[in-house]
């Protein structure tokens, strides 16, 4: 039985990640901010009723609990084979002149820097080589630069996914040397909060379609920026 970690676990993606590991048999740590208001991971919890889903109070904000983390889980016996950074928010309204330092430093520390505070607390607490270990860090086709055009759905988001993605391509090279693979997968456009209700994929296509492409990656892809379906995206 692998053992994942999902944060941003109480909706969204994150809440699919959580469901579709469980009907697989798998462990899950789910982390989110306030447990006590997840109540659809609460729901999974109770029908769950066995130890294989763990809830765990994450705030992505505060390095010292990012930083804390790996150890409590040890004390539980919990080492983490596949580590899913998912959680993430966006900025509405970032029309040239309405754009805010204190709204872009949040998008910028919860969608990039906290995702490689976690790899960095994990890295040496991960089940790896033995275990194949993985960071699956969820990005967006709006973090490639190659595609960038305007300031559609906003400045600080597409800021933040492209500065994820180079923080999986600067991470991979010293991550090989502890048998730890990462990349940066974008999960497609998700009915979710933030994707609307027009989006194309909908949380479980989306996740069965990303958990099929983990499963098959190789030490060999290590750094790459990737899509839901294993291509390669351009940076």
């Amino acid at each position: 039985m692998a053992n994942y970690l999902v944060t941003g676990a109480n909706r969204g993606i994150g809440l699919e990640f959580t469901r579709q590991i469980l009907h697989r048999g798998e462990r899950v740590v789910a982390c989110c901010r306030n447990p006590e208001g997840a109540t659809e991971l609460e729901a999974l919890a109770t029908a769950q009723n066995d130890d294989r889903l763990v809830i765990c109070r994450l705030d992505v904000m505060q390095a010292t609990a990012i930083a804390s983390l790996p150890e409590l889980l040890e004390k539980k016996g919990i080492l983490i084979d596949v580590l899913i950074p998912n959680a993430g928010v966006a900025a509405s309204s970032e029309r040239l002149g309405l754009i805010q330092e204190e709204t872009m430093l949040r998008v910028l520390h919860t969608n990039a820097v906290a995702p490689m505070l976690i790899a960095q607390a994990f890295a040496d607490h991960l089940q790896a080589p033995k275990r194949n270990a993985k960071i699956i860090c969820i990005s967006s086709d709006l973090g490639s630069i190659t595609y960038a055009s305007g300031l559609t759905f906003g400045l600080s988001y597409g800021m933040s996914k492209a500065a994820l993605n180079m923080g999986v391509k600067k991470l991979s090279s010293d991550l090989a040397h502890r048998g730890v693979m990462i990349v940066a997968m974008h999960p497609g456009w998700v009915q979710t909060d933030m994707g609307g209700p027009n989006a194309r994929f909908t949380p479980t296509e989306s996740t069965l379609a990303m958990l099929r492409v983990i499963d098959k990656l190789s030490m060999a892809q290590s750094g790459l920026f990737i899509d839901h379906q294993g291509q390669q995206l351009p940076w």
